[in-house]
């Protein structure tokens, strides 16, 4: 094949350090550009949000992705459905959008006209012209984007957003690591699941649930560890014991896995696992080891019957550099004080009552961005 083409191939010199330097300035060029794209978005937003009021009764119409160009059984748009047209796009892969007009997209646990909501989506209208403005000074940018910490994504350009084969829609703006690693600080995370008797049935599936969802909000600079106990302290993976991994997402993927393996047996006996906890964390610190930030333990119980105010005497007072979130899994209400008082006095996030893998999401997010 060489030869067919060999009367056309014409070798010449070349500089190589100048095709070096060449090569890193328009790299330069380039990423600048990017840089100054974001930089806009950043300031806008920041603008936005300086200068805008909430309005606990604010009425406000957006294009809601999930519900663009649909109309009801008499052909009129439907609420947060108006017109919005879509094109075929060759530069982001031939899909159907419109580059003059970013959308907003909400998972399906979200109401997409709560007032944190409604109030997020009028400030944040102030970015489209960013958006468009970017895009004609830079073609070769792809997505633009805007996450909110109570759920919505505003992306650009707009597209009609394609729920799952059960109609639902689980995209989280807050579980991608992008959002996680700009609006948390890494951390050291302990999971201390109770797979006592009590656990059995739809309790069991709620935990392995927050479980997931827990590890779902951790990033690459976070460190984590996953214990389960009832009489006595297991490890849901035997090669981490006594240590922390990073929360990469082979790692999670496994804990996932090891999770949803757990059976449950015996007594809750909370004491040993909130101590075997501590001392992962405090070594760690000690050795320089983990995240080298903050610190914590998730607590996923239906009850605590010990005497663990010891516990946290000998390993976390006074200074109280490890906080501990606790989830109370269930209706029972006996243990609600109890489980409350554990966070409360340990820099933790106040009780939470899981009912329903949704609501579950949601709270965990909450606590994770604490």
């Amino acid at each position: 094949k060489y030869k067919d083409i060999e009367p056309t191939v014409k070798m010449e010199e070349v500089d190589g350090e100048e095709l070096v330097k060449k090569f890193a300035e328009e790299m330069e060029g380039m990423l600048g550009r990017k840089m100054k794209s974001v930089k806009r978005l950043a300031e806008a937003a920041e603008d936005a949000d300086l200068y805008h009021e909430f309005n606990a009764t604010l009425e406000f119409d957006y294009y809601n992705s999930m519900l663009i160009n649909s109309v009801d059984k008499d052909g009129n748009p439907i609420e947060l459905g108006g017109e919005f047209p879509l094109e075929e796009n060759e530069h982001f892969n031939k899909l159907q959008v419109n580059t003059l007009q970013s959308d907003i997209q909400v998972p399906t646990n979200v109401y997409n006209k709560d007032p944190g909501i409604l109030n997020g989506v009028y400030m944040s209208e102030a970015l489209n012209d960013v958006f468009v403005d970017n895009f004609q000074k830079d073609p070769t940018l792809t997505w633009q984007y805007f996450g909110s910490a109570t759920g919505f994504f505003r992306l650009y350009p707009g597209i009609a957003w394609t729920p799952d084969e059960n109609g639902v829609v689980t995209f989280d703006c807050r579980n991608r690591n992008w959002y996680i690693q700009a609006a948390t600080s890494p951390k050291d995370i302990i999971i201390v699941v109770d797979v006592s008797g009590s656990m059995k049935g739809l309790r069991l599936t709620i935990a392995k649930h927050t479980i997931n969802t827990i590890l779902d909000t951790l990033g690459e600079n976070d460190f984590v560890n996953v214990i389960a106990y009832s009489d006595y302290v297991q490890y849901v993976e035997p090669c981490f014991k006594g240590t922390l991994v990073q929360a990469d997402l082979d790692n999670r993927e496994h804990f996932k896995l090891l999770v949803e393996e757990l059976q449950v047996k015996g007594e809750g006996k909370v004491k040993k696992a909130m101590k075997e906890s501590f001392k992962i964390l405090n070594e760690a610190a000690s050795l320089g080891q983990g995240s080298l930030c903050n610190q914590a333990i998730m607590l996923i119980t239906d009850g605590a019957m010990e005497d663990y105010e010891e516990v946290f005497q000998e390993f976390n007072w006074p200074e109280r550099r490890v906080r501990v979130f606790t989830y109370l899994i269930g209706r029972e209400v006996t243990f609600a004080d109890t489980v409350k008082w554990i966070a409360c006095n340990n820099k933790g996030h106040s009780l939470m009552r899981l009912y329903n893998p949704l609501y579950g999401r949601n709270t965990v997010l909450q606590v994770c961005s604490a």
